[in-house]
């Protein structure tokens, strides 16, 4: 049995793991590659595995970075069942839509550039089509349930607390007439979270696939309270500095988490000023996503939000504004005075965030309020890190606003919590590997996870470990591309059209040179000669 990974390794983003065993293979996550990670020598949409041979795929949970090639590697030919839990399933129905409009969209703009440059057009990563097909195949499962993948496989997912429907997962893989159970931890949250449960421990672990996000710091805020109290200091000199109080949001988790602080601090009157400035949901996803958390929270809600959710909608209140479309977007940058926008995405690289902080970094009356972990490479890592000017939208910035990082709202376990959830396993892993974190968190992290006794392994991009022999391969990096005729690509008729466009513009300037013009004489009569033969 052989453990390859295929994303996420010495990266925060991306997450991909591969088992195979002589049953075949089956993938753990399939995420998005987002900021530095989507540049680097492997890309966004290369796989190193050919999807069609894949027998199945899990999924921890239903953040992009975990979920957001999907639909990709169904477009190349992923056959089998996506298991998750039922939550994970149904906000993938609206995630995964919103990934693939926003690669058409993306796409639309680069080709309306490359037609006037002349360059050959692009296709979108995938499409609202393959997202369709694609949610055909989620197969959803509940907590505690011991489930049936494929000849050799089974699954249990369980509650961690870091999202709706977030999962740790037990996968016990037969081989040779011998079980090993692997457990993937996906992303793991925190105690005392609101509105979902706490984070529980596998029973046992032969190998632990553990991330390792926040494995260098340990949170200063972290009960319930000091939560609460932190956000509401912020919101109080926001309010007071006059000017809007901007908060990029992850569309799913972290909105619905503030949307719910806000309304207890009204109830509670925690805020003084508070009930008088319109709070604006400006992410259609975001707006979705909120309805989900409302109407599917029964089995993952803890005790308090289930008693809360009895006397009302948990994120409703009489401030609390939406803007679906993008008309009412550009109407909150006609509102006055102080006004609280939530908008996606969480890192400032994409979404409607990017026209409000435009429209507001600029302002020294703005807040700009972070509520969570901002990757390398991202517009949100640039301010928290201070930077003094950036470019949004192709346009230069200037940072006037007052940058506020809130660390109490990260969905993410800190190095203490990540600790104290691993000793709760009690049949302890033979190995520990690393994923999902920057160099720094993985190696500050390995080094107290040794001091408690663990063996642990960092792998590297593609690294593939022999569960039996315990030897490591540095596999094939050499990335696997679609089969021929399997992926739609540009026409040809389109990629002409735009290689004729750059042929008439290096014709033109030639033209001007007087000294080439009988050698280009030359060559076009040529050229022209070799296609009359070829179309004969």
């Amino acid at each position: 049995m052989k453990l390859r990974f295929c994303g996420a390794a010495r990266a925060v983003t991306g997450s991909c793991h591969m088992i195979t065993f002589d049953g075949g293979s089956i993938l753990v996550d399939c995420g998005m590659r987002q900021g530095a990670d989507a540049k680097s020598e492997y890309g966004e949409g290369d796989f190193p595995f050919v999807p069609g041979d894949i027998k199945a795929l899990l999924l921890t949970h239903a953040h992009i970075d975990h979920t957001g090639l999907v639909p990709l590697l169904v477009k190349r030919g992923f056959k089998g069942p996506i298991v998750s839990t039922e939550a994970t399933s149904k906000l993938c129905g609206i995630m995964l839509p919103d990934s693939a409009h926003i690669q058409e969209q993306d796409a639309e703009y680069q080709n309306r550039k490359n037609e006037r440059a002349g360059k050959p057009l692009v296709e979108p990563l995938y499409t609202s089509q393959d997202v369709e097909n694609t949610l055909k195949q989620f197969k959803p499962t509940v907590y505690g349930k011991i489930v049936d993948i494929c000849p050799g496989v089974r699954a249990r997912f369980t509650d961690v607390g870091h999202l709706l429907g977030s999962s740790a997962i037990e996968i016990w893989v037969t081989e040779g007439g011998k079980t090993t159970r692997l457990v993937f931890s996906g992303d793991i949250g925190r105690d005392d979270r609101p509105i979902i449960k706490d984070p529980e421990s596998p029973e046992a672990a032969d190998y632990l696939i553990m991330e390792s996000t926040y494995g260098d710091r340990v949170h200063e805020v972290s009960t319930d309270e000091e939560k609460e109290a932190e956000f509401a200091r912020v919101l109080k000199n926001g309010i007071a500095r006059g000017g809007n109080i901007v908060i990029p949001a992850f569309a799913v988790g972290r909105t619905q988490e503030l949307l719910y602080y806000i309304k207890r601090m009204l109830v509670n009157n925690t805020v003084p000023g508070l009930e008088k400035v319109p709070v604006y949901i400006d992410s259609p996803l975001g707006i979705k996503a909120t309805r989900v958390y409302a109407a599917c929270g029964a089995e993952c809600y803890d005790d308090e939000t289930k008693a809360l959710a009895r006397s009302g909608d948990l994120f409703e209140f009489d401030t609390l504004k939406v803007a679906e479309t993008a008309d009412e977007s550009k109407l909150i940058n006609e509102a006055k005075g102080c006004n609280i926008i939530i908008s996606a995405s969480g890192m400032c690289d994409a979404g409607r965030i990017r026209h409000h902080l435009k429209n507001n970094l600029f302002k020294a009356t703005t807040t700009v309020v972070f509520a969570g972990y901002q990757a390398v490479g991202t517009i949100g890592r640039m301010l928290t890190d201070g930077a003094k000017k950036i470019k949004i939208l192709g346009v230069p910035v200037m940072v006037n606003a007052d940058i506020q990082r809130i660390q109490g709202f990260s969905g993410h376990a800190d190095q203490r919590e990540l600790l104290n959830w691993v000793d709760e396993i009690d049949q302890k892993p033979a190995k520990i590997f690393l994923v999902h974190g920057e160099d720094s968190a993985i190696d500050a992290l390995k080094d107290k996870l040794e001091e408690h006794g663990y063996n642990v392994a960092v792998p590297g991009m593609f690294e593939e470990f022999d569960l039996e022999s315990g030897e490591v391969y540095a596999t094939e990096t050499k990335l696997v591309k679609p089969a021929a005729g399997k992926e739609a690509k540009p026409s040809k008729a389109s990629n002409i059209k735009a290689e004729l466009k750059r042929l008439m513009v290096a014709l033109i300037d030639a033209i001007q040179d007087s000294a080439k013009v009988q050698d280009l004489a030359d060559n076009v009569s040529e050229l022209a000669d070799q296609l009359e033969q070829r179309l004969k």
